[in-house]
């Protein structure tokens, strides 16, 4: 028997979605607890990968292991979201979600206690699980409890956790480290979790649990899927820093993280209650979704780091002076992602056509940032990030409109366990993919322009060679820059022609007209 080849038997074993209370206050009030903690949660990854050198300095720690400490938070949040929603229906939603919001409060309170860097670790592994349990019921929460006509705006709250709350992480970052102690990057968590505990606890209704799920627990599927994501991830995250298959340790991390992720997919469709339904993929559009997903992500995780790592290095900017940059991208969105909502609400508006804009102004985006050289500053910036204002929640918000369309409610848990987890595999994937490309790509142009300098030694004369090295490696981060924007904006129009192939056109549920 396999949930894909018994359609009977796949029907039976979905978990039931409980009656939906009528919405309300209470309703409104819970959802934005859980936005909240969601929020905080990310922002929480974000403040500590920017402040991580003054954390190193206060707690002796190398460049090596600080480089672990944000790459195994990474690994185990993306793994959370991937069996999060299965708990959460066993244990019921409230409990689930105040226990990982409980667990995520304590270990930033232990965090900056810690007394080496290994305690350090075994609690940011900690703390990433916890954190990673939060999108998911984000998501859950918006699908089960709004009515259809407002539904959409649920999913663009849940947009805001891709589009609003990483901005705010630089920001922050610069806040604590340039005004108050190292302790607030992890202790800055603390309040907004309680308010969002109590949001919760008041808004969200408490479902009897389901423990007889326990009796039908996927342990193989865990035990499978669990060491593959968390594999993958540290391999991508840690594969240019150690020269990839040049290091025997990446090799095992991705190539066994690829083989027991291939050997978890195929024993997903031979148990009775699956982690990840596969069979929601056949559909077309969820995995369409998906792929544009991965894809988007990646696009948007270069347009919001090649400017500061530009201005950090040619320009000596420190993170709070190109903090303007990313606030002028997140705090709009605000405004921007409701007025996408209602245009993606109307009928007679495509989804479609709204993602094709979004990636447009994306790849025209990268196509302006081309012509970048070596005397932009942040104010050349300003343009390109409005038009990221508009491009990025346009990309994302029909994603999810498009991979939440047609979802049975016993199958929101299992549609939100694919789009968490491969946005967070996807999210890793953007991670390894710059920074190899940014190595390759600065080692090309420095060489060529050794050469060239080489070949024309007058153009050395009379100039110091420590001001002349500066100036190649500026030019090379320049044009580094240029290559990464280039090669963005080509993926951007490759997404754009993968709509009219891979999808059909879906409508909001009980749109207006």
């Amino acid at each position: 028997m396999t949930s894909l080849a018994t359609p009977a038997l796949a029907e039976a074993t979905r978990p039931v979605a409980p009656a939906a209370p009528a919405f309300g206050l209470e309703r409104l009030i819970g959802l934005l607890g859980v936005l909240l903690a969601v929020l905080v949660a990310g922002i929480n990854e974000g403040v500590t990968r920017i402040a991580m050198a003054d954390i190193r300095g206060a707690m002796f720690i190398g460049a090596d292991e600080a480089s672990w400490l944000i790459a195994w938070y990474s690994a185990s949040s993306v793994a959370a979201m991937a069996f999060a929603p299965w708990f959460a229906v066993t244990l019921s939603l409230r409990r689930f979600t105040l226990g990982a919001i409980s667990v995520f409060v304590a270990l930033a309170l232990l965090c900056p206690l810690a007394p080496n860097q290994e305690s350090l670790l075994v609690l940011r592994m900690l703390q990433g699980l916890a954190a990673g349990c939060l999108p998911p019921m984000l998501m859950t929460v918006a699908l089960r409890f709004l009515p259809p006509p407002i539904k959409i705006f649920g999913l663009a709250g849940y947009a805001l956790t891709a589009t609003f709350g990483p901005g705010l992480g630089t920001p922050l970052a610069a806040l604590w480290v340039e005004y108050f102690n190292w302790q607030w990057t992890f202790w800055q968590v603390i309040p907004p979790c309680l308010v969002a505990m109590l949001a919760i606890s008041h808004g969200i209704v408490q479902d009897p649990p389901r423990l007889e799920r326990l009796r039908r627990f996927n342990w193989r599927g865990l035990l499978l899927g669990l060491p593959a994501i968390v594999m993958t991830v540290l391999g991508l995250l840690q594969g240019n820093r150690l020269d990839w298959f040049e290091s025997s340790l990446i090799s095992w991390l991705l190539g066994g993280g690829l083989v027991l992720m291939g050997l978890f997919l195929v024993s997903e469709c031979f148990v009775e209650v699956p982690f990840f339904n596969l069979r929601l993929l056949a559909g077309g559009n969820l995995s369409h979704a998906l792929l544009t997903l991965a894809g988007v992500l990646v696009v948007l995780s270069a347009v919001a780091s090649i400017p500061s790592a530009y201005l950090a290095q040619v320009h000596g900017y420190r993170p709070l002076q190109t903090a303007p940059l990313t606030l002028l991208v997140a705090l709009p969105q605000l405004l921007v992602l409701p007025l996408v909502a209602a245009l993606c609400n109307i009928r007679r508006v495509d989804c479609r056509w709204v993602l094709c804009l979004g990636l447009l102004l994306l790849g025209l985006h990268c196509a302006l940032a081309m012509q970048m050289t070596s005397a932009w500053i942040r104010d050349n910036f300003y343009l390109l990030q409005v038009l990221q204002v508009f491009g990025q929640p346009m990309a994302v918000l029909p994603l999810l409109i498009q991979s939440t369309s047609g979802i049975a409610p016993p199958d929101g848990p299992f549609a939100s366990a694919w789009f968490n987890t491969v946005r967070g595999l996807s999210t890793a994937l953007a991670t390894g993919l710059l920074e190899v490309l940014t190595t390759r790509r600065e080692h090309f142009h420095s060489t060529h322009l050794v050469d060239r300098l080489g070949n024309a030694p007058w153009l050395a004369a009379g100039e110091n060679t420590q001001a002349l090295a500066r100036r190649l490696h500026e030019q090379a981060v320049v044009l580094t820059s240029a290559d990464l924007y280039y090669c963005m904006g080509w993926l951007a129009v490759a997404l754009i022609l993968l709509i009219p192939v891979m999808t059909r056109r879906v409508y909001p549920p009980r749109a207006s007209n």
